[in-house]
């Protein structure tokens, strides 16, 4: 069976089938996704019942894994039950119990109910993330997307031009802080200090321009702290509309692929009291996007 992508949002979103992830694939294969991935900004397979190990493989075929030069999280090395390559973004411990509801971990992780683009607060943000579930919830724990091409087309073009030349400040202190999480010690805080990322930035491969919005940024660059959190939280309200957004609902071992120069994402609440195991690798960018001020 050929492979096949089938756009199942107005907007974006393929839906993938004719292809076996536990396989090594094709020249071709390969190729048809990413052009998918660069059409589409997120690619849902289903049926894909696979290992760490061949996720791995898998996400090698479209770029190197993301290595951070400073840490995306208060979780040491050695509470982490997966290996390397393999982010948990699961409810579990490092024995695979249930995170007690006061853990810190727990809090941390609620941080990413928000609306965000991964790694943002890293100076090279993100390329592509991958998530495979291996045990849903039976209620809740939908992912949503949301274009930020199709939200930066949308904008009337005063405000395009205002915004063309911004610059913001990402931080895992400002996305944690906005859902109460201000438990950092004094480490973690230095970790997590601000990086400065585009608020326009623009597509490597298509051109395409899109938003670069995430509740990580918390500042913009010659702006009071006030004037800019109200905007930008009113291009964030713009960005997730209906007409940009697609919830997933996952089922058991799908895996979804999703464009971080391109899309924003949000987790949502599912019952904390059942096992969601999900597992995630994540692809390096290639530039910081404060670059583009010099292109």
């Amino acid at each position: 069976m050929a492979l096949t992508i089938k756009q199942i949002h107005p907007v974006f979103v393929g839906e993938v089938s004719g292809v076996d992830l536990t396989r090594p694939l094709s020249r071709e294969d390969v190729a048809a996704i990413a052009d998918g991935m660069n059409r589409h900004a997120v690619l849902v397979f289903h049926g894909q019942d696979i290992t760490d190990a061949q996720q791995i493989a898998f996400s090698l075929n479209f770029g190197e894994l993301e290595v951070k030069a400073r840490p995306g999280n208060i979780r040491k090395a050695s509470e982490s039950r997966l290996g390397a390559g393999i982010g948990d973004l699961s409810n579990l411990d490092k024995n695979g119990k249930i995170i007690s509801g006061d853990d810190r971990q727990w809090f941390f992780k609620l941080g990413d109910r928000l609306w965000h683009s991964d790694s943002s607060y890293a100076e090279v943000p993100a390329k592509h993330s991958l998530l495979s579930a291996r045990v849903v919830p039976s209620w809740g724990g939908n992912t949503d997307f949301a274009d930020m091409r199709a939200a930066y087309d949308a904008l009337d073009q005063r405000t395009k031009e205002e915004i063309e030349d911004l610059v913001c400040e990402h931080s895992l202190i400002h996305s944690r802080a906005a859902v109460g999480f201000t438990d950092l010690t004094p480490e973690e805080i230095a970790s997590f200090r601000p990086v400065r990322q585009r608020l326009v930035r623009v597509h490597p491969e298509t051109g395409r321009k899109s938003l670069f919005l995430s509740a990580h940024a918390g500042a913009i660059e010659g702006w009071t702290i006030p004037e800019a959190r109200s905007f930008l939280r009113d291009l964030t309200e713009h960005a997730t509309q209906r007409e940009f957004v697609h919830s997933h609902v996952w089922r058991q071992h799908d895996l979804v692929m999703w464009d971080n120069r391109a899309t924003m994402h949000r987790a949502r609440r599912f019952d904390r009291n059942e096992v969601r195991d999900m597992r995630r690798t994540t692809l390096a960018g290639n530039a910081p996007t404060i670059e583009q001020l010099a292109a």
